[in-house]
């Protein structure tokens, strides 16, 4: 047996059971990354010499490739799938999970890092920027569906946690290049020039790249596929879904050829595209595609990690390690999220659940690949996978377990004396 012929078996049966699964474990407390994790951590744990293992450490460039690449056709399915047009009030759920929850988390699981662990500052803030943003990529389940014609269809959990998920991978980058300039720093200190010129040019503009960039990429896409003159390029009269990947690169690749977010842009871009025809049915053959490409690569990605931790990816995990990503689930995540939604759009039930599936993911091996090719960091580069590999894991089950029942409940009969409309924003 040869390690092509494994890698074509293994090829052929995921992406089989990427199709056939989502279907099959809709009513189940189960979900997709569940099975692709456990799929790959047995098959890895058989006596066969020849899979191809991958291994963050030695292989970090390909990890950060491959992460990168699932994470931006996620933002663009997502961006296309919300009905709600961008507004202060109508997003308003959206504006403090972002400009509160996240940097509010960050500090804290930064604290509770340096606390747990004794990690100097720059690798406690670098696990905590990494570990910040909420994961489009495994939140299926908990996010909206396909895109429809009505702009008010969606319930506030689902777009709450879909449009968070959609910003806040963009936004969690300036936190993870504080984390390597304080590391680059310590040999002479943090200045004040240097905390002005990281508020300036890593918040600022190249946030600004980013929403620009993806703004006009999305406006002459948007103009392209539903206005053009020139039938040739109408492409929404061909039906070809592929188009969004076209999207989705030409956005990324621009702002980053730029030094603006690539992950901002791909969502907002998304985003813009979506309000250019809201009505029109092309968004649906796009999003159907970006859905069935991004299955297809978190079934290799949550295969490979599987097969990581039975090859001993969590060896290096130490209890207080666990325990971090314990605190960030069951106190952090909630007692912040739910703060921060006070007097907000999500009531009752809504704000516990909203509080609660803050999910972790690809973007997090992504930020973390980034960071250590870009600085060397004052502990184990093992160490900090492990740890961070450990709280993708317990997102993984907690949330696969919890979100079926937890969305039938929320989908059930409304409680009684309860508006049956979906709530606005105020």
């Amino acid at each position: 047996m040869t390690g092509i012929d494994v890698v074509y078996a293994c090829a052929g049966l995921g992406a089989l059971g990427a199709a056939v699964l989502p279907t099959a474990l809709a009513k189940r407390p189960l979900s997709l990354p569940m099975v692709f994790l456990a799929a790959g951590f047995l098959v890895f744990l058989l006596p066969l010499d020849a899979l191809p293992a991958l291994d963050p450490v030695r292989h970090r460039s390909m990890v950060e490739h491959l992460t990168e690449v699932c994470v931006v056709v996620a933002l663009m399915g997502a961006g296309l799938a919300i009905n709600r047009p961008p507004g202060l009030r109508a997003w308003s759920t959206t504006w403090r999970l972002l400009g509160l929850a996240m940097p509010l988390t960050i500090l804290l699981t930064a604290a509770a890092a340096g606390w747990l662990l004794g990690w100097p500052p720059a690798v406690a803030l670098l696990v905590a920027a990494a570990l910040a943003p909420t994961d489009p990529v495994l939140a299926a389940e908990v996010r909206v569906g396909e895109p429809t014609d009505e702009k008010d269809d969606e319930d506030e959990v689902r777009f709450a946690l879909t449009s968070e998920a959609g910003l806040n991978d963009g936004l969690a980058f300036p936190f993870v290049l504080a984390a390597i300039a304080l590391t680059a720093s310590s040999a002479t200190g943090w200045s004040t020039d240097g905390l002005w010129h990281w508020a300036w040019s890593d918040v600022l503009v190249r946030s600004a790249v980013g929403l620009l960039v993806g703004v006009g990429v999305g406006r002459l896409l948007g103009w392209m596929f539903f206005q053009a003159r020139w039938k040739a390029l109408r492409l929404s009269e061909h039906r070809e879904g592929f188009v969004a990947l076209a999207a989705t690169f030409t956005a990324y690749g621009l702002t980053e050829l730029l030094h603006g977010y690539g992950f901002l842009a791909v969502f907002v871009a998304a985003c813009t595209i979506r309000g250019a025809e809201r009505a029109h049915r092309y968004h649906r053959v796009m999003h159907a595609f970006t859905d069935q490409i991004e299955r297809l690569l978190t079934a290799v990605v949550l295969f490979l990690v599987g097969g990581f931790i039975a090859d001993g990816g969590l060896a290096a995990l130490t209890w207080r390690g666990a325990l971090l990503g314990l605190v960030l689930f069951l106190v952090i995540r909630p007692a912040v999220g739910w703060a921060v939604q006070a007097r907000g759009a999500a009531k009752g039930k809504e704000r516990v659940v909203i509080a609660v599936f803050g999910i972790r993911g690809i973007g997090s091996f992504f930020y973390l690949a980034y960071a250590l090719g870009e600085a060397e960091f004052a502990a184990p580069a093992r160490e900090l996978w492990a740890v961070v590999t450990f709280t993708v894991l317990l997102s993984v089950l907690l949330h696969g377990v919890a979100a079926t029942p937890v969305t039938a409940r929320l989908d059930g009969p409304e409680e009684p004396g309860a508006d049956p409309s979906p709530e606005k924003a105020p």
